[in-house]
């Protein structure tokens, strides 16, 4: 008969299985701060010993890490998704920036058909309460705040898709665009009018997704990251032109 004897589980082990989840789950980010041992062991239900032999198997596999003096934080595992190699060559060529929008068109369409179709209503409640603050930063005029919005925006409706390869795969991907890897957020911030423009696109996404729309909440995705990908090619465009008048400029006040 097919019956095996059951075995009760160590609280240490049930305590690592819950751990791992909300980091496979993007509850728990990398680099987070775990709470103090005594808080965890108490919202946890065990002991102090069961907690520690939990946390070690936790940052022996990588998962979590211990800074002396600061805390257990959960590991910054985000930039195992690319080589430092890659990242260079993906930050010197700008055929790599289009690629990317090409990469997040398809990616981020797909999450936000998944988001309307999937997404609990305290996902939506997320993603709402996202937009909402992105119109009040846009009424301040403050590109940074915008651009770190737009970041939250777009990765609150990849949580609501509920996949866990393609949350972890676009926070490895947001990541890099933070960082400035791919082009610098803050500029698409700057001019009056492509705010406008990009307030207006995240409307009509969030408008998609809280209607439970999922091809109107794709087509938005498209129009908006479209959009962001033509103002770049103007951009450098803009910047090649601007290289060729210097140069001209330059000559002509060196010739007699």
């Amino acid at each position: 008969m097919p019956f095996t004897k059951i075995h009760s589980e160590k609280l240490s082990q049930s305590v690592v299985r819950q751990i791992e989840l909300l980091i496979l789950r993007g509850v728990l980010r990398p680099g987070e701060r775990l709470p103090s041992e005594r808080e965890l062991s108490d919202r946890l239900g065990v002991s102090r010993p069961s907690l520690r032999e939990a946390v070690e198997d936790l940052e022996a596999r990588g998962l979590l890490v211990s800074k002396a003096g600061s805390g257990i934080f959960v590991a910054e595992v985000l930039g195992s998704a690319f080589s430092p190699a890659l990242v260079d060559l993906f930050a010197t060529h700008d055929d790599a920036v289009f690629d990317y929008l090409d990469f997040r068109r398809d990616l981020e369409g797909l999450a936000a058909e998944r988001a309307a179709r999937l997404g609990s209503d305290t996902d939506l409640k997320v993603v709402s309460a996202i937009f909402q603050k992105m119109e009040a930063a846009h009424a301040k005029r403050d590109p940074s705040d915008e651009a770190e919005l737009d970041a939250q925006f777009h990765m609150a409706i990849i949580e609501a898709s509920h996949n866990v390869v393609m949350l972890h795969m676009m926070r490895s991907m947001f990541d890099l665009l933070r960082q400035g890897v791919f082009y610098n957020r803050q500029m698409m911030f700057r001019n009056r009018m492509t705010r406008d423009m990009l307030l207006d696109q995240h409307r009509a996404i969030n408008e998609g997704v809280q209607a439970r729309d999922p091809v109107a909440a794709r087509a938005a995705v498209n129009r908006h990251l479209d959009y962001v990908a033509e103002a770049l090619h103007e951009q450098v465009r803009a910047e090649r032109n601007e290289e060729v008048a210097q140069q001209r400029l330059t000559h002509v006040r060196e010739v007699r």
